[in-house]
């Protein structure tokens, strides 16, 4: 047989292999598999050198040993379900192809992403700032293609206002209730909302949002008294919430056990050196990948620090000030002016030698061949030997 052709027989409206365990994912398999088996004959499937198929009838028995075909077309285990379903099934096994080069998240997590959306679940994104928490979360809404909506809670001042909405009164219509953006997004059938900062939410909005993000309550209640009127969550609505969780972030609140365990966890891993690196370079192609790999090794080396017992510095150089200082690189400016401005201000200067700022000048020098005066280290100039006893 041609290595390029694959021949598939037919179950259940479905293009299976011989032991029928597995459905081949092409267009219009269900049509193929209908009318194979209307003609009693099996399916021949020939991949075209542009990639295209070009598809019929044939007597010749099944053969699906062409194993660069089978890693090009997905297959998803065959069931007995329906078209839709099936449709869903192979949508959810294919996801890595759809996901954005720009994004750095494992196929696993991101195929676990999407099953999660597709399946309507609720799910938290986590990791420390600047890892691409929202980035995934934003390249998810894109992938789908269906309706969206974005809320910040960590900016948001009135959770009840933002969540539920206000009452307002005119001399034309007296006191009415307006419902919020919120109302109107759950209310959306297969709306993806994106819950931001959620880990920096006033209690009341988690208190708001027990009943909407309850698999088996799914409504959110406009008012506490007895009686008050409810929102149903739409069909098939996914939350998708952002959250940083960890000791360095002092305005961020310790999360009820009972909010978290409404959703589906996803970590987010820090990039390595090289996936940095490589996704800087996409970003801007202009700057030289030699420099791009500098920044991309001091951002690594901060994040390597502070993992240790006795870390030097409280924080890290994050993806997100990396893209920042690449974006400087780019406009002209040179590493040490890009740490300058970019860098320097999120470290502490406080001790002297021994400040943070001191040591995360001290890694941006191997970097920049210059040697820092104290000056420019300690951010002050070195007291005068001979200054005047103060007794």
């Amino acid at each position: 047989m041609n290595r390029r052709t694959i021949i598939l027989g037919a179950k259940n409206g479905n293009l299976v292999n011989l032991n029928g365990t597995v459905t081949f994912n092409i267009p219009n398999a269900k049509e193929l598999a209908n009318e194979a088996i209307s003609k009693n004959r099996n399916v021949r499937i020939y991949v075209k050198t542009d990639g295209t198929l070009e598809t019929g009838m044939t007597n010749a028995p099944v053969d699906t040993t062409n194993e660069d075909l089978i890693k090009e077309y997905k297959f998803v285990p065959a069931t007995n379900v329906s078209t839709e379903e099936a449709e869903v099934l192979a949508f959810i096994q294919n996801s890595p192809q759809i996901k954005p080069d720009l994004l750095k998240l494992s196929d696993i997590k991101w195929k676990y992403l999407v099953r999660s959306a597709v399946r309507a679940k609720n799910i938290m994104m986590t990791g420390p700032a600047g890892c691409g928490k929202t980035m995934a979360a934003k390249a998810l809404v894109e992938a789908l293609e269906r309706p969206h909506f974005y809320f910040n809670l960590g900016a948001t001042q009135d959770p009840r206002a933002t969540l539920i909405g206000n009452t307002h009164f005119s001399k034309e219509e007296g006191t009415y209730f307006s419902k919020s953006a919120f109302v109107q997004a759950i209310q959306t059938k297969d709306a993806v909302i994106l819950l931001d900062e959620i880990s920096r939410a006033h209690p009341e909005a988690w208190n708001i949002l027990m009943t909407v993000l309850d698999q088996g309550q799914r409504y959110l209640r406009l008012d506490e008294a007895e009686g008050a009127p409810t929102v149903e969550v739409a069909e098939g609505v996914s939350f998708v919430a952002t959250a940083n969780i960890g000791n360095e972030y002092t305005s961020t609140r310790v999360m009820d056990r009972a909010i978290m365990d409404r959703f589906t966890i996803i970590e987010m891993d820090p990039l390595s050196k090289d996936d940095e690196a490589d996704l800087l370079f996409k970003m801007y192609p202009s700057v030289e990948m030699e420099q791009i790999k500098k920044v991309a090794e001091i951002g690594y080396l901060t994040r390597s620090e502070v993992k240790k017992d006795t870390a030097r510095i409280s924080t890290s150089v994050s993806t997100r000030l990396n893209v920042e200082i690449v974006g400087l690189l780019s406009d002209g400016f040179t590493l040490e002016e890009a740490a300058e401005v970019a860098i320097y201000p999120f470290f502490s200067d406080d001790g002297g030698m021994d400040s943070e700022r001191t040591f995360i000048k001290q890694i941006v020098q191997k970097f920049t061949g210059a040697e820092a005066t104290e000056e420019e280290l300690f951010g002050q100039e070195k007291e005068e030997e001979t200054s005047a006893h103060p007794f």
